[in-house]
C-alpha cells in the first residue's frame, strides 16, 4: 500500500499545498517518514489525511474561476464505521464550496472497498452544489454495486461513459473537466 502515490502529472499546473484557497494549504510532507496507515498499512506520505481512518485524498487540481476540483480517493470508504462522507464532506469539500467550487471530479481508481450507511451528507453534499454536479469516474465495480445498493446515483453521477476514460491522466485538467461536463450534459438532457 506505500507503494501506491496519487496522481502527480499534474504538480506543474497546481499543488494544494501552495494554493491559499484550499484545505491543504501549507500542509507539508514528510517524504522520509511514512506515518499513516489504513488498518495498519503504512500509506505513501503524499495522501491527505482529513480525520478519517481509512479515506484518504488528494487535490490533483482546482480551478476557481472554472469552478471545479478534481479529487483522487485512496482507501476504504467506510460509512458504516466511521462515516467517512462526514470527513470527506466537512474536511474538503465545504471548504471548497464556500471558495465557489461547484464540479467535484472524483477519481475512485484506487478506492479499496464501500460500506454503506444512511445517504444525508451525499444529499446535503448535492443540494449545496445547486447547478453544479458530482462526477465519479473509474470507480471500481465493486464499490458501484455498493453505491447503487445505498442510491448514491441520486447524488453522483458515475458509471457507464465515465468508467470508460482510461486516459484521463493523459489529458489537462480543464481538458478533463470538459469531457467529463460533456458526458454530463448528455446524461441529463
Amino acid at each position: 500500500m506505500q507503494d501506491i502515490e496519487p496522481f502527480y502529472g499534474w504538480e506543474k499546473y497546481y499543488s494544494a499545498a501552495d494554493d491559499d484557497r484550499s484545505p491543504f494549504h501549507q500542509r507539508e510532507y514528510n517524504m522520509q517518514q511514512y506515518e499513516h496507515d489504513i488498518y495498519g498499512y503504512y500509506i505513501h506520505p503524499l495522501w491527505d489525511e482529513i480525520g478519517s481512518e481509512t479515506l484518504y485524498c488528494k487535490i490533483l487540481f482546482a480551478n476557481y474561476d472554472r469552478q471545479f476540483v478534481v479529487i483522487e480517493l485512496f482507501g476504504e470508504w467506510n460509512d458504516t464505521l466511521h462515516n467517512d462522507v462526514m470527513y470527506l464532506k466537512r474536511e474538503v469539500i465545504e471548504p471548497l464550496i464556500r471558495e465557489g467550487v461547484k464540479y467535484f471530479i472524483l477519481i475512485g481508481e484506487n478506492l479499496l472497498n464501500f460500506h454503506g450507511s444512511d445517504d444525508s451528507y451525499y444529499e446535503e453534499w448535492f443540494d449545496e452544489v445547486e447547478d453544479g454536479w458530482i462526477a465519479a469516474v473509474r470507480i471500481p465495480d465493486f464499490v458501484e454495486r455498493e453505491w447503487k445498493k445505498y442510491h448514491l446515483d441520486y447524488y453522483i453521477n458515475y458509471g457507464g461513459t465515465l468508467d470508460e476514460i482510461e486516459n484521463w491522466r493523459t489529458l489537462k485538467p480543464p481538458g478533463l473537466f470538459d469531457l467529463i461536463n460533456s458526458l454530463i450534459i448528455r446524461r441529463l438532457t
